[in-house]
């Protein structure tokens, strides 16, 4: 068995494993339908960060995988639980619903797999389209399947923040890579009226630099402008960033990719260094 392709940080791509080859073509359909199925398809969250912020079962999940798939950065930061005894396959940003046909082919062809996600799994992640995949086939053909939560980027931006999430709460992705803007948009006013306080994920990145300025616009009709804003960026890395402002000081050019922006709402106060939102809603702002 090969050594995972990590060296010095960089990840390399290695040819897919033996039993996704095998998978394609060399048995009948028929004889493929008779066999049992004793793969296994572990779907794991692996936090926002660093190690400090994986649960156990995702750790365990994946050292105890034949076959770790994921976008290459997610491989990267598990290095530290794959061994010389494990498969890895990286793939690109773009490449989520192959890699999760690749995972499930996998865990049929009956090998032990993980298809890892930075934060939880199945908030903006790989469980949605994995569980699809599987719900394909035959029922004599899936695999077993659990998904392994881990700590999404709101709840661990909120608490870098403070207490912003205290009472209800909505997540929005401001990427128009898998919706129109319109549809963003039309999201973004729904909970703005709500006055809900808001986790805006995705906010700005090279190729989106005008969403999160829109975003702002938007928000700015339903809200005043001293509403408490936090960004955090990187949150549970060693480059991790907190910054407070308010709506109408939120500059977008300070947010990227891997930033978490908390615009707050009804009960929502900076209360020094923190951002608190009052448990009940008659408590004062």
């Amino acid at each position: 068995m090969p050594e995972p392709a990590l060296r010095s940080g960089l990840l390399t791509r290695l040819p897919p494993p033996v039993g996704i080859r095998q998978h394609r073509g060399t048995a009948h359909p028929d004889d493929q339908a008779q066999a049992p199925v004793t793969g296994e398809l572990s779907i794991v969250g692996l936090g926002p960060g660093g190690p400090a912020h994986r649960t156990q079962a995702a750790r365990d999940a994946v050292r105890d995988a034949q076959i770790v798939l994921g976008y290459h950065a997610y491989l990267a930061a598990c290095a530290d639980l794959t061994g010389p005894h494990q498969d890895l396959v990286p793939s690109e940003i773009g490449a989520e619903q192959q890699r999760a046909e690749d995972a499930v082919r996998a865990a049929t062809d009956g090998s032990r797999v993980a298809l890892v996600s930075s934060g939880d799994a199945g908030i903006y992640g790989m469980a949605s389209l994995a569980l699809t995949t599987v719900a394909a086939l035959p029922l004599a053909r899936r695999p077993s399947v659990r998904v392994v939560p881990g700590i999404t980027a709101a709840t661990a931006a909120a608490a870098l923040l403070g207490a912003p999430l205290a009472r209800d709460f909505a997540c929005l992705t401001l990427s128009d890579l898998l919706a129109p803007w319109e549809a963003v948009e039309a999201r973004l006013r729904a909970v703005a009226a709500a006055d809900l306080v808001l986790a805006l994920y995705n906010p700005r990145s090279r190729g989106r630099p005008w969403q999160l300025r829109r975003a702002r616009d938007v928000l700015a009709e339903y809200r005043p402008d001293d509403t408490p804003v936090g960004l955090v960026t990187d949150a549970g890395r060693d480059s991790e960033r907190v910054q407070l402002t308010t709506l109408a000081e939120l500059d977008p050019d300070r947010a990227g990719m891997h930033t978490v922006v908390i615009v707050g709402g009804e009960g929502t106060s900076r209360l020094g260094d923190w951002l608190v939102t009052a448990r009940s809603l008659h408590a004062p702002r």
